[in-house]
C-alpha cells in the first residue's frame, strides 16, 4: 500500500469540475490497488486573487512546496484583464513552475482511435500519431530580464544557459529511449544566438545517448510538418515558446485541448494539469471533458508515485470510456453527449474491474 498525498488547486472556470473528475478516479484507483489517498485543497489564480489579493496566496506556495505532488486544474479569468501581469492569475501557475524546479514540460499527444475523426486532419494523416512533447518549463522569453512595457516600447529578453538545456535535454533523451528512440530537437538556429546554443548542446548531450537518432528542426518547419506529417515525430524537444504553440497546436491533430495532459517535471515535487484552460464560457455546466485532467492524474501516479501499472490502469478506463462509446460536447460531433461526471464515473468503474 501506499500513500498518496496530492496537493489539490481546483482553480478557476472548468478547472474546479475537471479536478473533481481526476480525483474520483484517483479515488477508484486507491480503492482497487489498496492505496491511502488524501486530497489536501488551496486556493490558486483568479479565486485566489478575489479573497487575498495575489494569486498564488504564500499558505499554497507552502503546501506545493510540501508535494510530493500538486493537480492544478485551470487559471483565468475575464474579469483579471486589467490587472498588472504579476496579480493576473497566469502569473501564479509561472511562479509555481519556478519555485518547484519544474523545468521540464511533458505534453503526450496521441491520437486516441476512437476520436480519429475529431481530428483537424485527415484520417489517414492522423491516425497512429504518438509524440510527446518536452518543453523547456523554466526559462526564456517567458522569465528573461529586463522585461517591462513602457507607452510606446516594451521589452521582453530570451535567455539561455547551457546548464538550463542540458538538464530538459537529457529529460527528453530519456524518454525518447523508452518510446521510438527518435528525437526531434526544434529551434531557430538560423537567426536566434540562443538557439544556436540550443542545437549546440543538445549534440553535445546526444553523444550519451548513441542509441537514440536525433534531427533538428526550425520552429516554423515543426509547426508545418505538424499538420502535414505528425507520425513523423516521436519526443519533440523545444524551449518554452515555441514548446507552449507546439503542444496547443498539436491538439488540433488530436481532436480537441480537452483530450491533452501535462506533467512538469525536474524538481522534487512534480505539478499535473491538463493542457486547456479554464474556459470560462463553460464553466457551471458541467460539460467540460475531464480526459485531459484525467490522463494528467494518470501521468500522476507513473512519475511521482512511480505506480506504473495504476497509471495503465487510468489510461485503459479512458480508452474502455471512449471504446463504449461515451462523449463530450467537444468531441461528440452529431452524437450523443455526457456530462463531465458521467464520463468519469465510467472511467472509475472501468478501472475498479
Amino acid at each position: 500500500m501506499s500513500k498518496l498525498h496530492i496537493v489539490s488547486l481546483p482553480g478557476d472556470g472548468i478547472g474546479p469540475e475537471v479536478t473533481t473528475a481526476a480525483m474520483h478516479v484517483l479515488g477508484a484507483v486507491a480503492k482497487r490497488f489498496g492505496h491511502e489517498l488524501t486530497v489536501e485543497e488551496h486556493l490558486v489564480g483568479w479565486c485566489a486573487y478575489e479573497k487575498t489579493g495575489t494569486p498564488l496566496p504564500d499558505a499554497t506556495l507552502e503546501a506545493c512546496r510540501r508535494g510530493p505532488a500538486v493537480f492544478l486544474g485551470a487559471v483565468g479569468d475575464p474579469r483579471a484583464e486589467g490587472l498588472l501581469p504579476g496579480k493576473r492569475p497566469e502569473a501564479a501557475l509561472l511562479k509555481l513552475r519556478s519555485e518547484l524546479g519544474c523545468f521540464a514540460n511533458l505534453r503526450p499527444a496521441r491520437v486516441d482511435e476512437e476520436l480519429v475523426d475529431m481530428s483537424a486532419l485527415k484520417r489517414e494523416i492522423a491516425s497512429g500519431c504518438d509524440m510527446v512533447i518536452v518543453r523547456e518549463l523554466t526559462g526564456g522569453l517567458y522569465y528573461g530580464t529586463p522585461r517591462f512595457k513602457e507607452a510606446d516600447r516594451a521589452v521582453n529578453t530570451l535567455v539561455y544557459t547551457r546548464a538550463e538545456v542540458e538538464r530538459v535535454a537529457k529529460v527528453a533523451f530519456e524518454l525518447a529511449r523508452s518510446r521510438r528512440k527518435k528525437l526531434t530537437s526544434v529551434d531557430k538556429a538560423n537567426v536566434l544566438e540562443v538557439s544556436q546554443l540550443w542545437h549546440a548542446v543538445v549534440d553535445d548531450v546526444a553523444k550519451s545517448y548513441p542509441d537514440v537518432a536525433v534531427d533538428h528542426m526550425y520552429a516554423d518547419r515543426a509547426a508545418m510538418e505538424l499538420v502535414t506529417a505528425p507520425k513523423r515525430f516521436d519526443v519533440i524537444l523545444t524551449e518554452n515558446l515555441f514548446g507552449d504553440i507546439l503542444s496547443d497546436e498539436a491538439s488540433a491533430m488530436c481532436g480537441s485541448l480537452g483530450l491533452l495532459a501535462s506533467a512538469s517535471v525536474g524538481g522534487k515535487v512534480g505539478l499535473y494539469e491538463p493542457v486547456h484552460g479554464s474556459a470560462p464560457d463553460i464553466a457551471g455546466k458541467g460539460i467540460a471533458n475531464p480526459i485531459a485532467a484525467i490522463r494528467s492524474a494518470a501521468l500522476m501516479l507513473g512519475y511521482s508515485f512511480g505506480l506504473h501499472a495504476e497509471a495503465v490502469a487510468v489510461e485503459r478506463g479512458v480508452s474502455k470510456a471512449l471504446a463504449d462509446g461515451l462523449r463530450t460536447a467537444d468531441v461528440a460531433g452529431g452524437g450523443p453527449r455526457v456530462s463531465t461526471r458521467e464520463f468519469a464515473n465510467a472511467v472509475a468503474e472501468a478501472v475498479t474491474k
